[in-house]
């Protein structure tokens, strides 16, 4: 395992988001039980628009050694923060400060383009992620016989199957040591042998990074992975400390969510 870069840093000073509704009827109590029911918080802005607060006032401060498990309901605003520190959201309010190269593993599929070859997305996907053209040809090799695709790599990717897509776009995702890892606990893979490959190289990936920030709904991953957590609920932290006390406060008062369909396969680093 390479050495922790103490350097890493994530930090989020009374950050807040908020999407506004611009649909006619949206403060009829039927949508405000609907958002309240999905985790939304229902409120007004300076213009008098009904906005959906995603998150309010979130302030954390994380450095390198932490790995935390983000929990709570479907629509507390986990995938919100994860989008938030990864520079994909800019916040209403508050600051986002980074130090350190991030990673996002929650989406993906980000800036590929189905026009163009495998080859020209493993490029594109790698500027985008802050490679230089000379660290995505050192990885090259590795990336195409990670995909398995051979010679479909020469031609568009709205000619892959999702598997397909799935080999290539995770194989670019993990090709390098990442210093600040924002994951979802879910990941669909084409087939069980490439699933198998996927969370070896998942291992070597999680272990390298200098923080962790994993969106769960698995209590027993947050314990396994994880030092700290973070409990949101409509926007906002309940609790924040380490793992056992934060899960003893949420499965106090919260009933956790089932688990997910069979077909879904989570990857699990051991």
């Amino acid at each position: 395992m390479k050495k922790i870069d103490a350097s890493a840093e994530l930090t989020l000073n009374n950050v807040s988001v908020s999407f506004p509704i611009y649909h006619g009827g949206a403060r009829s109590l039927k949508k405000s039980l609907l958002f309240h029911g999905s985790g939304g918080h229902l409120a007004s802005d300076a213009n008098d628009r009904v906005v959906v607060e995603a998150l309010r006032s979130v302030s954390l401060q994380l450095r390198a050694g932490d790995r935390v498990a983000l929990i709570g309901a479907n629509g507390a605003g986990k995938t919100t923060l994860l989008r938030v520190m990864a520079g994909i959201y800019e916040p209403a309010g508050g600051i986002v400060r980074t130090r350190g190269r991030i990673s996002p593993m929650f989406d993906i599929s980000l800036g590929i383009d189905n026009e163009i070859s495998g080859f020209e997305n493993i490029r594109l996907r790698g500027l985008i992620l802050g490679l230089t053209n000379r660290e995505i040809d050192e990885r090259m090799d590795d990336i195409v016989a990670f995909t398995e695709l051979g010679d479909y790599l020469d031609i568009p990717v709205r000619t892959y199957s999702s598997g397909m897509m799935t080999r290539l776009t995770f194989a670019i995702a993990t090709c390098f040591a990442p210093e600040i890892l924002l994951m979802d606990e879910w990941i669909m893979a084409g087939d069980a042998a490439f699933i198998t490959k996927a969370k070896q190289r998942v291992e070597s990936f999680v272990a390298q990074a200098n923080i962790l920030v994993l969106a769960s709904h698995s209590l027993e991953t947050c314990r396994k992975f994880c030092n700290k957590g973070i409990w949101l609920d409509q926007g906002q932290i309940r609790a924040l400390g380490p793992i056992e006390e934060v899960l003893d406060v949420y499965t106090g008062i919260v009933t956790p969510p089932a688990a997910e369909p069979a077909d879904v396969a989570p990857f699990e680093v051991s």
